[in-house]
């Protein structure tokens, strides 16, 4: 494993995407539980990428414009309803003043469940890792699938580290903004804000 794959591997991790936004958000509404719930998610809705890359079906989506745009559809489409949810303070990131730690299992896995799908539904993401991770690997070689397994499953652990650690710096300034109604009404609109523009983003995105 070289240097640069890691260097290139935590630029991106970095960069805000919709699972930045979602970790954030759900340490800031949920508290510091929340926030590890919604990065453990996020984790976890990479894993069909990996092995759609592996199995060569990344291939096939980046080929066909069909399977692409479908996919890329239903990824839109949830992020406006995560939107749409957040604004009206539903689902899993209903905002809660009470302690992050007495957080209810069914609203955990909700938490975890729509991390998992925010991932899941964003092709650039498969297609991501048929670009990515063959210039680190020997292709030719007999050991190739573990060594995508070996990058993927450390891209993985960034991801979650740093999703963990973003959504801890939100949960810390939970107790400031969730005593004033008018400041979290303001932050709920705009993660919904942000939700629905990440959707038309993926909407007007090429292959």
């Amino acid at each position: 494993m070289s240097l640069e794959f890691l260097i290139t591997t935590l630029i991106v991790v970095l960069l805000p995407g919709t699972g930045v936004i979602y970790t954030l958000a759900a340490g800031l509404t949920r508290g510091a539980r929340a926030s590890v719930l919604a990065a453990f998610g996020c984790t976890l809705g990479i894993v069909p990428h990996v092995a759609a890359s592996i199995a060569g079906l990344a291939a096939l989506l980046h080929a066909s414009a069909l399977a692409f745009q479908t996919l890329k559809y239903l990824g839109v489409l949830y992020l406006f309803y995560m939107a749409w949810q957040m604004w009206r303070d539903t689902g899993a990131l209903k905002i809660d003043a009470s302690s992050g730690e007495s957080l209810p299992v069914q609203s955990g896995r909700r938490i975890v469940g729509a991390g998992i799908l925010i991932n899941l539904l964003n092709p650039k993401l498969t297609v991501f890792f048929l670009a990515f991770m063959p210039q680190f690997v020997d292709v030719g070689a007999a050991d190739a699938s573990f060594q995508m397994l070996l990058l993927a499953g450390v891209f993985m652990a960034v991801t979650f580290i740093v999703f963990v650690l973003y959504g801890l710096m939100a949960a810390q300034a939970r107790d400031h903004v969730i005593s004033r109604p008018r400041i979290m009404r303001l932050v709920k609109r705009s993660f919904a804000s942000m939700f629905a523009l990440m959707g038309l983003r993926l909407a007007l995105a090429e292959r």
